[in-house]
């Protein structure tokens, strides 16, 4: 399992294999989250086959499915950036629709874990 979809499974009460296949559903189904960006650069993946990738559980997630999380459960989702000793915050939000709230999760650069 990718460590995002861990983190995820903290704040949403379901397992993380089932957070993953949601995610992917509405990746499949809302192609504007994933048209347009370069998915070669972030993935190293040819664009057909990067939901295909993402559903295997040893695909590490990443910006993509941390804004799908924020549209389908309706939270705001900041990542404290904790890469090359920065820290910033990543702010992602739900697309044309309120959120219900806030959850943290920091991210190394490799690895993401939930903040509680």
């Amino acid at each position: 399992m990718s460590c995002l979809f861990n983190s995820l499974s903290a704040f949403i009460p379901k397992s993380s294999y089932d957070i993953r296949q949601e995610i992917c559903d509405y990746l499949e189904q809302n192609h504007p989250l994933i048209e347009g960006l370069d998915t070669k650069f972030i993935l190293e993946l040819e664009n057909p086959n990067y939901i295909r990738d993402m559903r295997h559980t040893s695909t590490w997630g990443g910006a993509n499915e941390i804004q799908a999380a924020c549209s389908i459960w309706k939270m705001r989702i900041i990542v404290k950036n904790y890469r090359n000793h920065g820290q910033k915050d990543i702010e992602f939000v739900p697309v044309n629709q309120p959120y219900e709230k806030t959850v943290y999760v920091y991210w190394t650069g490799g690895h993401y874990e939930p903040i509680r």
